[in-house]
């Protein structure tokens, strides 16, 4: 991103701020379903770093054209899976990287799913915070019909935390694709659409975050993450004690009170260090 806070777009990946405390980074290989390639997860991981410190407060994820992400490319996985064990560990790591980036950031993460999310596809909106699927939109873990562990890129870590260990290991042991319809009774997606609603769901649904206090969003995605593995509820409410202590020493509390009492919407300005927050 440009100092101005305008975004210097990639070829593969197209990032752009639509509204204020918004970011979309469009996934833009249409003509290969918008595969995955090296390039593309450097993309990634260089927006990731440059968002750890921006104040927007929600990053939609979504795919050009009539897809979200068909997963690797399938003309590099020969190459990919040739490489010796040492190369293949770095890369992998380095994609690994990615998706991790993805689940750490500060902002809110929402996923606009169209077409397929298959493979690393399905991990990439599996590490957003928030799903939107079209009616269409199918979800599908294939590493195993491709003679690779479904423990890729996050999956077997992701999935079972999403949809629960039974559905996970349906999904990751056959490989079966899953319509838009079974993923929001499995949780997998929040809602599910007409495509011609798809953006317009997902925009407004990154308002009504965006306009949250920036420390509130970022404190409750960080306890979520961490009380998500908590092994007691005692555990949990010992680990959220300290944040809203946080939490309650931000201006935005004084904020929202007083916006109550004069019957007005809350303008929330700090952000999760305590300055001010800069507008793009």
């Amino acid at each position: 991103m440009t100092a101005a806070g305008k975004a210097t777009p990639s070829p593969v990946v197209l990032v752009t701020r639509p509204r204020e405390g918004i970011v979309t980074a469009t996934l833009n290989r249409p003509h290969r379903a918008n595969a995955l390639t090296e390039e593309v997860f450097e993309a990634l991981g260089a927006l990731c770093a440059e968002l750890s410190g921006d104040p927007a407060r929600v990053l939609v994820l979504k795919g050009a054209g009539e897809t979200f992400c068909s997963g690797y490319d399938v003309g590099e996985i020969g190459r990919v899976a040739a490489l010796p064990p040492l190369e293949l560990t770095t890369l992998l790591e380095r994609q690994a990287a990615v998706i991790a980036g993805l689940r750490e950031l500060p902002q809110t993460v929402v996923a606009a799913v169209d077409g397929v999310a298959v493979g690393a596809g399905l991990s990439l909106a599996l590490a957003a915070d928030v799903r939107v699927l079209t009616a269409r939109a199918r979800l599908q873990a294939v590493f195993v019909r491709m003679g690779l562990s479904g423990g890729d890129m996050g999956a077997s870590w992701l999935l079972p935390r999403v949809a629960g260990l039974g559905f996970a290991s349906e999904m990751l042991l056959t490989g079966r694709s899953v319509t838009a319809e079974e993923a929001r009774e499995r949780g997998l997606a929040n809602r599910v659409c007409a495509i011609q609603d798809l953006m317009p769901i997902v925009m407004d649904t990154a308002e009504r975050i965006a306009g949250n206090s920036p420390v509130s969003l970022r404190l409750t995605k960080q306890i979520l993450q961490s009380n998500t593995d908590a092994p007691t509820l005692r555990a949990a409410l010992e680990r959220e004690i300290p944040v809203q202590v946080v939490a309650a020493a931000s201006p935005d509390v004084q904020e929202a009170v007083t916006a109550f009492r004069e019957r007005r919407p809350p303008h929330f300005a700090a952000r999760p260090d305590g300055t001010k927050e800069r507008r793009a």
